[in-house]
């Protein structure tokens, strides 16, 4: 390795002091990502001669005063919303001081591609220690995966949510859709997970962050009480059978109300076959774009 190489940019990273500003979280995210696996993860060998090692001691100090300040400013923004500070635009304009929000990029349309507004949300989301899986989940059901954080936000901009609504996120998950959903639009949210270690951390993330507006409830989604639902969202969870059963449950409620279904990835394509669901914007195969059904 280039020992004055990387000497340089690690001193160029402690010398540039506007990493060191709060607001300058983009820059300051990148700065990390670099020092982490470009540098850091690149030393790890013991048998490096003694000069790098120690400009990777030097790498690990500069990223923990980086994350510091990070942490510092989390703490900070996670009890001004204790405090109902931050909601809808004002939510919106808080997070856009910090990170740049474009929902006219299509970087990540083509998959479900994560950037530095994934960062920052988790990092003001994340309260505790992600929890391990405890139950085996079904042949039909998939593994969880995070919504990228963009598509909630464009979901937010695009659907006209009112205060009488109640947005259903199927698959919940760490609840950070429905934690998202709620700050961005004041709307009811209620998160159905099967895994009962996921819905306990969602939920202890809500009333930490006293959002008492937000519910996760631990059950199958095939049986839950979709009773006060008018918008309901599908990053995938589930496919065949147990979609199918889902579906037929959503078209139930439906006889009753207009209801929305928002999908992302691809259970999209298994929706689009429900002949009772008309698609606002199904005009190609892109799976990874937000596609909105209504109820016929």
């Amino acid at each position: 390795m280039d020992i004055l190489a990387i000497g340089s940019y690690i001193n160029s990273i402690e010398e540039n002091k506007t990493l060191y500003e709060e607001r300058n979280f983009d820059k300051r995210a990148e700065a990390i990502d670099f020092i982490e696996f470009h540098i850091i993860d690149q030393l790890q060998n013991t048998n490096y001669p003694h000069e790098l090692l120690l400009l990777k001691d030097k790498a690990e100090k500069i990223k923990a005063e980086l994350e510091a300040i990070d942490l510092n400013l989390f703490k900070r923004l996670q009890e001004e919303i204790r405090v109902g500070k931050y909601t809808g635009k004002g939510f919106k304009a808080m997070i856009n001081e910090y990170v740049d929000i474009d929902l006219n990029d299509t970087q990540h349309q083509q998959e479900a591609g994560y950037d530095n507004l994934d960062v920052f949300i988790n990092g003001l989301i994340t309260l505790q220690s992600i929890p391990e899986q405890t139950k085996e989940l079904e042949p039909e059901m998939v593994y969880y995966q995070k919504t990228p954080a963009r598509v909630v936000f464009e979901m937010a901009e695009r659907i006209p949510f009112t205060q009488d609504g109640v947005f259903f996120d199927l698959g919940s998950g760490l609840g950070q859709v429905a934690i998202l959903v709620y700050l961005l639009t004041g709307v009811t949210v209620k998160g159905v997970e099967f895994e009962p270690a996921f819905c306990n951390y969602a939920s202890d993330c809500a009333v930490k962050l006293n959002l008492p507006q937000v519910e996760f409830i631990n059950t199958d989604a095939r049986y839950a009480d979709y009773s006060q639902g008018t918008i309901f969202f599908m990053f995938t969870p589930f496919k065949g059978e147990i979609m199918q059963e889902v579906l037929v449950a959503l078209q139930e409620e439906s006889l009753k109300r207009k209801i929305k279904i928002i999908t992302y990835g691809p259970c999209t394509a298994e929706v689009a076959l429900q002949s009772w669901l008309n698609s606002v914007n199904l005009k190609d195969n892109n799976m990874y774009k937000l596609t909105v059904f209504t109820s016929c």
